[in-house]
């Protein structure tokens, strides 16, 4: 996708994640008409984490709106909009909220283009708050990216930091295609300085966050601040972790995640989910696959566990830490 020359810089302001977000959508509704954002709460309220915050002001009630209790509904009420030429953005609230709107998504969302031979196209932006991490409880709480990358269809993303969020949620909202967005809920009020509007790398793009020579480690969404965190300890103990920033989970950026294992000879992906039929089973099975013979060690995954999401008081057992990480790297052989 050619990107669209950006708007007139404005000066530089700390902001947070979820102001980013807030900003990518107004920018948005402003530049195109055709854009329209609705769900739970998303109006007045300004949405629970107040991403839509202000929004419904400005634009009011004809293109910002809130929905009834019912995901399957906001989606194919979406699906709608989008065979009729509009561009929605709508928002799930939280991650296993999306569960009643699952058929919605994979039997249409995903498959309408293909079903009618590329004469119906769906730009939808379905935005999810995800994973843990802000003491919430299980169905607040859930990283569900995995029943979203196996469905054909659908392009999904995950930022892990503001500038991201503002760029890639722009570029979402221009795609012709739709797009689940997931916001790793624990970020949003992560912070940096930024000049809006602000253009990163595409958005199915993998980045190099970190430099390193002896191990890749893979991370998305929220793991990305642990996996840098872990760099650092790691640096202290004479290993040198390279970083990598997914940012698209599907489509998968081999070419970025390939060359940085085939120059480390080893990698590990860090994800909250559980790990058995995770996400990162999928990224060790097709780096292994296409990168076997630059292999030093099995590619390894350290994850939340295969429970369901645990209460408040036991969520910092449950999340990857630098610790465990450390500890997952030490079980190689070292030669």
């Amino acid at each position: 996708m050619t990107l669209p020359a950006l708007a007139e810089t404005r000066p530089p302001a700390s902001l947070t994640m979820a102001a980013a977000l807030n900003a990518a959508i107004q920018d948005a509704m402003r530049d195109d008409p055709t854009v329209v954002l609705f769900g739970e709460d998303v109006g007045p309220l300004g949405g629970v984490f107040r991403v839509t915050d202000g929004l419904y002001a400005e634009f009011g009630e004809t293109r910002v709106s809130d929905s009834p209790l019912a995901e399957s509904g906001i989606v194919g009420t979406a699906i709608g909009m989008a065979i009729y030429g509009l561009r929605p953005v709508v928002e799930m609230q939280f991650d296993a909220f999306s569960y009643p709107a699952f058929q919605q998504i994979v039997s249409h969302v995903a498959k309408m283009r293909n079903r009618t031979r590329g004469r119906i196209s769906l730009p939808i932006v379905i935005r999810i708050p995800y994973a843990g991490d802000i003491g919430g409880v299980e169905h607040h709480s859930d990283s569900s990216e995995a029943y979203w990358t196996a469905t054909p269809g659908l392009t999904v993303v995950s930022p892990s930091n503001p500038a991201d969020a503002y760029s890639m949620l722009r570029e979402a909202i221009r795609s012709d295609d739709p797009v689940i967005f997931m916001e790793p809920k624990s970020r949003y009020w992560s912070k940096a300085e930024l000049s809006l509007p602000v253009q990163t790398a595409p958005m199915n793009t993998a980045l190099v966050l970190r430099e390193g020579t002896d191990v890749t480690l893979i991370a998305y969404g929220p793991t990305v601040k642990t996996a840098l965190a872990t760099a650092e300890l790691a640096e202290a103990e004479g290993l040198s972790i390279e970083v990598i920033d997914l940012r698209s989970l599907s489509p998968f950026d081999d070419e970025t995640v390939g060359a940085s294992l085939r120059k480390t000879s080893r990698a590990a992906v860090v994800h909250e989910a559980a790990q058995f039929g995770g996400y990162g089973a999928e990224v060790a099975a097709r780096l292994t696959e296409r990168n076997f013979f630059h292999l030093a060690a099995p590619i390894l995954r350290i994850t939340g566990f295969d429970i369901p999401y645990p209460s408040p008081k036991l969520e910092e057992y449950f999340l990857p830490t630098p610790d465990r990480i450390l500890a997952a790297l030490g079980s190689w052989e070292w030669s």
